[in-house]
């Protein structure tokens, strides 16, 4: 693992590397392996691409977000403006079945609640509120309910899981065990990055009928 000086200065490369993060409002700091991020930022859209290239070094283990969201003055929007753009966004993608989303706006904070029947879909809510100008954080109280979704067996539920893992050439599907109980996935076993440990858990939550996913993998060779 990479000493903190080093850490500090690879996650600091990668945001000055992010084409929509303006690095020179970051600030870094690094631990035993976390990382801290401050500053003043935009917009929330900002904020998570910087969150999401810390992600991505080798040898970050968490991250301690910061970063404050102040929009400027022209990008700030009423309320209710912000509430009618965002059921604007939700009906527009096909992906997201809108009639089911509610959505809550105080105080620039987007509160979004319902239910979805794959997680992939409680994801895409999130990333086309987040494109909104003028939102300071999202709040997504979304739940993932199969209803008419077929839930496999948890066998089958843990063969598809480790069958996406093999195929997937950055993950070291051998290091990750997988234990389904009903509708919930446990992860247990070593990643070496973050991002790895994201794939894993995409591939997880990819599973028919799969409701929760606990993740309890750790870092390491």
């Amino acid at each position: 693992m990479p000493d903190d000086m080093t850490l500090q200065a690879m996650v600091m490369d990668e945001l000055a590397w992010t084409p929509n993060v303006d690095a020179a409002h970051i600030g870094v700091a690094a631990r035993a392996g976390v990382v801290t991020l401050s500053g003043i930022v935009g917009s929330l859209a900002e904020k998570v691409a910087a969150e999401q290239a810390a992600r991505r070094i080798k040898g970050v283990q968490g991250i301690a977000q910061e970063i404050v969201v102040r929009p400027p003055s022209a990008h700030r929007h009423a309320d209710e403006e912000i509430a009618e753009r965002a059921l604007k966004i939700l009906n527009w993608d096909l992906e997201v079945p809108d009639e089911r989303i509610q959505v809550k706006v105080e105080n620039s904070v987007v509160t979004l609640a319902g239910s979805v029947a794959y997680q992939f879909q409680k994801q895409a809510v999130e990333r086309d509120i987040g494109r909104l100008g003028g939102i300071t954080e999202i709040v997504n109280l979304i739940e993932v309910r199969p209803g008419d979704v077929q839930v496999a067996t948890p066998e089958a539920v843990h063969n598809k899981i480790q069958n996406a893992l093999r195929r997937n050439a950055e993950v070291e599907a051998s290091h990750v065990d997988v234990e389904v109980t009903g509708s919930k996935v446990t992860l247990r076993g070593k990643v070496k990055t973050w991002w790895e440990r994201s794939l894993v858990e995409s591939a997880a939550w990819s599973a028919p009928g799969v409701t929760e996913v606990d993740d309890q993998l750790t870092f390491g060779s």
